[in-house]
């Protein structure tokens, strides 16, 4: 099975190296024109992954889910 981010990857290829549309790079795939303009957006987090680590660095016998209540205290 080919990847979401493989399927952008041959799609730009072929626009940029073939001069091709959009359109026609992913009928030439086979893919979903969809998929390949799809970004996500993902919130950041980043203060809440930190603090996560410090805790399971801590606490290294705890699993997620004792980690999420503790992180939610």
């Amino acid at each position: 099975m080919v990847t979401p981010a493989a399927h952008r990857e041959a799609a730009a290829h072929l626009q940029s190296t073939h001069e091709m549309s959009e359109r026609r790079a992913c009928r030439v795939l086979g893919v979903d024109r969809s998929s390949v303009r799809y970004e996500a957006a993902r919130p950041d987090d980043g203060a809440l992954r930190e603090r996560l680590k410090a805790l399971a660095a801590e606490r290294r016998r705890f699993g997620y889910r004792r980690l999420h209540v503790l992180l939610r205290r």
